[in-house]
């Protein structure tokens, strides 16, 4: 072959190997995904499901193996002929997420194993005036310790997602705003990672993007293509998955609604703007309306609500008819635009959801669409407080499933955390 071919040739090769490795990335990731989600398969229900054949499984699940991330045994004996086939399962240990959340009135840290595994987790109440960025962080590398450990030393751990109640950057953690917390333009992912003297990723998303994230993933949103999570405390936010994916905008910053208009004859929000979403449903608006004193604050307005609505306290449940009310005509907004088939209440709304039903429905169905409303079921979340912390832990997985064999090699054995903030 002359020499004149060759610079023809080499090009092509060596796409054929970018294209050749871009494909087993992908095959590994959809093992390893399907495993993560669901749990312990049999090899060939991994065929089935994938489409891969037989050969290509076995060589993926070697990858995986080798990696530590998953692990495989013997099937179980059915009847017929032919042996049972082998059962590939998640290690959890091969893969540890610490997840953290940082919302208004509390702070929470879980480690969490791959397949979903929670080893462990601590939820303290925030108090409203130790909240800034540092003093959070030096919170969260206390909880954190004494977590960590409990951790056998073979565990590996991944990265560490954080959510937070406020607009923030994923690919630095960069919080550019978070107006309940009182932060601005906080590098919150450096932050954390110099805490806790870690060289692991951190990953730093709003707190209602992940729990949109975990009801997709392991909530009441599973198989759900189109889904909205209001998460309600101070503010009001949302996740929104649009088919199948998270719907984040162009910078990532998608998702506040809590200052969209909802009553122009409203109360004025701390952001300026008169009858802001939140301003009539959220925490401030209950307090106001259930007649809760200002030095209640916090967690303590929703356990005053809760202890007065069981009594049967008839201003109480007035004041949740009321925020149902406003609520509702919210979600028939979001109906309106984006036609989710599910949308999934958390925070304060899912420990009030009994109580906010109603009115809900009633709102909702007073301003949607027939169309749209008739496509959507308005629930409580099937997580519970802990969406937006699962969501910070799969916000870690997500990367590393994304490209498993660099994202293996890349994972710290322990952080250094452990054993110095355990007290």
């Amino acid at each position: 072959m002359s020499r004149a071919h060759t610079p023809h040739l080499e090009p092509r090769n060596r796409n054929r190997g970018i294209a050749a490795e871009e494909l087993r990335r992908h095959n590994l990731a959809t093992v390893l995904e399907r495993l993560h989600l669901s749990g312990p398969v049999s090899r060939s229900d991994l065929v089935s499901t994938t489409g891969l054949n037989r050969s290509t499984i076995a060589d993926l699940i070697g990858e995986l193996i080798a990696l530590g991330l998953v692990e495989e045994g013997p099937g179980v004996s059915a009847s017929g002929p032919g042996r049972p086939s082998p059962v590939v399962r998640p290690r959890p240990e091969g893969s540890v997420a610490l997840a953290v959340e940082l919302s208004v009135d509390s702070i929470a840290v879980a480690t969490v194993g791959l397949g979903g595994r929670i080893y462990d987790q601590v939820r303290v109440a925030r108090p409203r005036g130790r909240s800034s960025p540092q003093e959070t962080v030096q919170d969260v590398a206390r909880l954190a310790g004494r977590l960590l450990d409990e951790l056998p030393d073979d565990h590996v751990m991944a990265g560490i997602g954080a959510g937070v109640v406020g607009v923030a950057r994923r690919s630095d953690g960069f919080v550019h705003l978070a107006p309940n917390l009182g932060w601005r333009n906080v590098p919150l992912g450096a932050i954390l990672a110099t805490e806790l003297g870690s060289d692991v990723h951190v990953m730093v998303a709003n707190e209602a993007d992940l729990g949109a994230l975990a009801e997709h993933r392991r909530g009441k949103g599973v198989g759900i293509g189109h889904l909205i999570y209001l998460s309600g405390e101070a503010g009001i936010g949302a996740g929104i998955i649009q088919d199948g994916k998270p719907m984040l905008g162009s910078a990532g910053f998608a998702g506040e609604v809590g200052h969209t208009l909802i009553n122009p004859k409203g109360h004025k929000c701390r952001c300026g703007a008169i009858g802001c979403w939140e301003t009539e449903a959220g925490e401030a608006a209950l307090a106001r309306l259930a007649g809760i004193p200002m030095t209640v604050v916090g967690l303590g307005i929703l356990e005053t609500v809760k202890t007065l609505a069981a009594a049967g306290d008839q201003r109480t449940l007035d004041a949740l008819t009321e925020i149902g009310h406003w609520l509702g005509l919210g979600i028939a907004n979001l109906v309106n635009i984006f036609n989710p088939e599910l949308v999934v209440l958390g925070g304060t709304y899912q420990s009030l959801f009994s109580y906010l039903d109603s009115a809900v429905s009633a709102g909702a169905s007073q301003r949607a669409l027939a169309a749209p409303a008739s496509a959507v079921t308005i629930t409580n979340s099937g997580l519970g407080a802990n969406a937006p912390l699962i969501g910070a832990a799969e916000l870690v997985f997500s990367e590393l499933i994304a490209d498993p064999a660099a994202r293996a090699r890349r994972s710290g054995r322990r952080l250094p955390v452990q054993g110095k903030r355990g007290g």
